[in-house]
């Protein structure tokens, strides 16, 4: 499984939209195998998907995200976890034990609601 992050200066992008880099990490059972860091240069939301997408990302870790993008994303199958602030190592380590949702990593002001957009 791959895991994306987005990153700026050392904590999670507050919003993903605009984020230039992402932090990569392949995981097996719970543990990371491998890490990259990639530049994200295009603007067009539509490009950004294809880019994260073709990185083989299976779960997004991000701070807000519009809608358009998070629908994007969601039809190029990527899981998208969204309203999560912190750094990026700390939100790792707690995504990878189980307690993200439990361990004060929501943005303030945001509820637990990682499937806002995609609820009808």
């Amino acid at each position: 499984m791959k895991i994306a992050i987005p990153v700026w200066y050392n904590k999670v992008s507050p919003v993903l939209d605009t984020a230039s880099k992402l932090l990569i990490v392949e995981v097996e059972g719970r543990t990371e195998s491998s890490r990259f860091e990639i530049y994200l240069d295009e603007q067009e939301l539509s490009r950004r998907c294809v880019r994260i997408s073709g990185m083989g990302v299976d779960t997004l870790i991000c701070g807000a995200v519009s809608q358009p993008f998070w629908r994007l994303l969601a039809a190029f199958g990527i899981n998208i976890i969204q309203n999560i602030s912190g750094h990026p190592e700390d939100v790792l380590e707690a995504y990878l034990r189980g307690n993200l949702f439990c361990s004060g990593f929501l943005m303030p002001g945001c509820k637990r609601n990682r499937e806002r957009y995609g609820k009808k």
